[in-house]
C-alpha cells in the first residue's frame, strides 16, 4: 500500500488528509485495526524511532508514551519495585515481561500526559503488554509484530476502533526529509546522529565519576530529547524518563517544568501518598487526578469538606511543604540532559533540587564556566556532548 487515507489532518477542517510514499514504494507500516489520525501517525512515527535507538544503545527493550508529537514518558524493560509497581497501578498484575515492565514506565512516570496516548513498542507487543494497554485509556499502538492472543485483545479495545500498527522494522528512510509549510518546501538531511556511550566522554567538571548506570540513563535523556519538541530537558532515573519539559521558549522554564514533573514522580512514592484512602470504585484516571492534586500546591481541591468525601473513605492529612521537601532530599542519583546548552548556571541550581547528580548538554554558551562552577559546586558530573538536538 502506497498511500493511506485519513478522515482529516490536525484539525477536522484540514481536508483532504492523507500519507504517502513519494517515491512509489509500499508504506513501511501497515494498519491492522482502527483507524490512525494524522497526529496518530506523527506520535506513532516519532515514538518509533525512539524506542528503536533506546534498544540499539542500551539492548534493553524499550516503549515510550506519546502525546502531541513529543514523548510524555520513555522507559527501558528494568523489572519494577514494589513501590513502582504500585504507582503504576500494576501491582495487581504480578510478574510483568520486559516488554510490559517498559510500557509500565512509560506510561506510569507522568500519567496525567499519558493520558489517551499512543504507545510505541521496541519488539514484540506479548500478551502481558497488550493486557496492561487494554486497561488504560490510549488512542493506538505501533510494534514491528504483535502475538496473535495479543492482538486479538487490542482489537477489543474501544469498542473494536483501537488502533493498531504494525512496522517493517527493516524500513530504513531517505537521507534527505522535506516537509511543506505555507506552500513553501523545506529540505534538509535526516537528525541520523547516533547517541551511544561515546558521546559522554568529555567530562568538564571536577568530579568524573560517571558510573555505566548513569551512562545509560544519559542515553535516554537525549534520545528521548531527539525526538521532543524543542526546548526541551528531560530527567531520567532507573532506566526511564521520570520528568520531561517540551515546548518551551525558555531553556530554564524547560528544566523547571520537568523538575516539576521529577518531583511529582518521586512524590507519589511517599508513605503519604502510597497510603492515601481511595474509597472502593473510584477509576485509575480519577485517583491520578486526585493524588495530582494532594502532592500539589492546590490540595484543598480535594481536601475540604464536602469533596475529600467523594473520594477517600476517610480525610487525609495534609502532606505539607516541609514534609515534601524532606521527602523530596532523598531523591539522588538523577540524570538530566539537555537538548541545547544551558546559558545560565540557575539550569543546574534548579536540577540539583530534584536530586541530579550528572548532566549531560552540549556545551558551547558563552558562560559554560558559569555552569561548570554550578555543576562543580554540587558535585555533579557534567558532560559536554557537542551535539545539539533540536526536534520541530
Amino acid at each position: 500500500m502506497n498511500s493511506l487515507e485519513l478522515k482529516y489532518g490536525c484539525n477536522p477542517n484540514q481536508k483532504p488528509a492523507r500519507i504517502f510514499m513519494e517515491d512509489g514504494s509500499d508504506l513501511p507500516i501497515t494498519v491492522l485495526n482502527g483507524r490512525p489520525g494524522y497526529i496518530n501517525l506523527l506520535d506513532a512515527l516519532n515514538g518509533w524511532q525512539l524506542v528503536s535507538e533506546l534498544k540499539k544503545a542500551t539492548g534493553k527493550v524499550a516503549a515510550t508514551s506519546f502525546k502531541h508529537v513529543s514523548p510524555a514518558g520513555a522507559a527501558i524493560g528494568l523489572p519494577l519495585t514494589e513501590v513502582e509497581a504500585k504507582i503504576y497501578w500494576v501491582d495487581d498484575l504480578g510478574e510483568l515481561t520486559p516488554m510490559a515492565n517498559a510500557y509500565a514506565r512509560a506510561r506510569g512516570a507522568d500519567r496525567m500526559s499519558s493520558f489517551g496516548d499512543f504507545i510505541s513498542l521496541s519488539d514484540t507487543c506479548d500478551v502481558c503488554t497488550a493486557k496492561l494497554i487494554a486497561r488504560e485509556v490510549s488512542d493506538g499502538v505501533i510494534a514491528p509484530s504483535y502475538e496473535p492472543e495479543a492482538l486479538e485483545i487490542l482489537k477489543g479495545k474501544k469498542k473494536g476502533n483501537y488502533c493498531v500498527l504494525q512496522i517493517d522494522p527493516s524500513y530504513v528512510p531517505a537521507k534527505i526529509e522535506r516537509k511543506n509549510v505555507f506552500g513553501i518546501t523545506f529540505e534538509q538531511g535526516r537528525n541520523d546522529l547516533e547517541i551511544g556511550p561515546d558521546m559522554f566522554g568529555n567530562i568538564v567538571t571536577a568530579n568524573k565519576d560517571l558510573p555505566k548506570e548513569a551512562v545509560d540513563d544519559l542515553a535516554i535523556a537525549m534520545i528521548t530529547l531527539k525526538y521532543t519538541q524543542s526546548n526541551s530537558v528531560c530527567y531520567v532515573k532507573g532506566g526511564q524518563a521520570i520528568g520531561i519539559g517540551a515546548g518551551q521558549q525558555s531553556r530554564i522554564h524547560c528544566t523547571r517544568l520537568a523538575g516539576s514533573k521529577a518531583d511529582n514522580w518521586y512524590l507519589r512514592q511517599a508513605p503519604q501518598v502510597l497510603n492515601l484512602p481511595f474509597k472502593e470504585g473510584i477509576r485509575r484516571a480519577d485517583r491520578d487526578n486526585a493524588i495530582d492534586l494532594y502532592i500539589g500546591e492546590d490540595y484543598m481541591d480535594v481536601l475540604a469538606d464536602g469533596k475529600w468525601e467523594a473520594i477517600f473513605s476517610e480525610k487525609p492529612p495534609v502532606f505539607t511543604a516541609e514534609e515534601k521537601r524532606a521527602w523530596l532530599d532523598g531523591n539522588t542519583g538523577v540524570a538530566l540532559g539537555s537538548d541545547a546548552f544551558f546559558p545560565f548556571g540557575d539550569n543546574i541550581e534548579r536540577a540539583f533540587r530534584s536530586g541530579v547528580k550528572y548532566v549531560a548538554e552540549p556545551g558551547g554558551s558563552v558562560r559554560d564556566d558559569n555552569v561548570i562552577a554550578a555543576a562543580d559546586s554540587h558535585d555533579m558530573v557534567m558532560c559536554f556532548t557537542g551535539m545539539r538536538l533540536f526536534h520541530h
